[in-house]
């Protein structure tokens, strides 16, 4: 997979699995409760989204975030082949949990490809790991749904974390902060750059002005963080959902890969 694009959503070509698919409660991230099977009530006969101008204000600011990292026009347009879930209902089951998988063996490829470019020494392995995750997303839909997703991610994550360790070891004194409870916590101004910020939860926190080059933020919550003026120019694993996810500004700092969102 070397066309980036690839690992990017593309709704106009996917039949809005992820309006259908997953389930969410009422919450401050959606409006309404949805059982998983059942497409959204804001979603139209063509696939597209009623409200998606105005989903943070409708109460919906959690479909703002979702990313599916190009998993849903991968099953869409190849894995079945341009058919749809409304016009076979024998179809619809298959599609949401193929979608399921395929969305975890997507977002295995996003971060392979990160890592290929940021560790020399581990190209080859990177590159094998991302040939064989590749190939497992060209499955049938049967296969796809009997693969057991958790085997692949632990040995890709091993991966990812040797990755980290090499790209972070030239940094000295780097704090380790994997999976820390950093909800409202005021870091601004904080030197976190290497850090590993690893599945941390970073919900609310104060991080303007904060250096977080060469953090590791890989799974890290930053819903609400505050990241005015921080820099981030460097950091890995970061994704665009992560910033959807955060506030920011003109002054934040950001990999090229990656937007300031509409809404900072």
């Amino acid at each position: 997979m070397s066309d980036p694009a690839r690992l990017r959503a593309d709704c106009a070509n996917c039949f809005a699995l992820c309006c259908v698919a997953p389930a969410f409660a009422k919450s401050a991230d959606f409006a309404i409760d949805k059982p998983a099977g059942t497409p959204c009530r804001n979603l139209l006969a063509d696939f597209r989204c009623g409200i998606h101008t105005k989903l943070r204000t409708s109460g919906f600011t959690g479909c703002t975030v979702f990313d599916c990292f190009g998993a849903g026009q991968q099953v869409s347009q190849v894995t079945f082949g341009g058919q749809d879930w409304r016009s076979a209902s024998k179809r619809a089951k298959p599609m949401f949990e193929v979608f399921a998988v395929m969305r975890h063996l997507h977002e295995l490829l996003y971060y392979l490809t990160e890592a290929v470019s940021l560790a020399p020494s581990m190209r080859g392995e990177l590159q094998r790991a991302r040939e064989s995750v590749e190939a497992l997303t060209q499955g049938d839909p049967d296969s796809l749904r009997g693969l057991d997703v958790s085997v692949n991610q632990g040995a890709v994550n091993a991966l990812l974390l040797r990755t980290s360790e090499l790209v972070r070891a030239g940094v000295p004194r780097k704090k380790e902060r994997r999976g820390a409870d950093l909800i409202g916590v005021k870091l601004r101004g904080a030197d976190l750059r290497g850090a590993n910020l690893r599945g941390a939860y970073l919900i609310g926190a104060d991080l303007r002005a904060a250096d977080l080059r060469l953090a590791d933020v890989i799974g890290a919550d930053f819903r609400d963080a505050d990241l005015r003026g921080a820099d981030l120019r460097e950091s890995l694993f970061l994704i665009q959902s992560q910033l959807d996810a955060a506030k920011g500004d003109a002054e934040t700092k950001l990999p090229p890969s990656l937007a300031a969102p509409a809404h900072w």
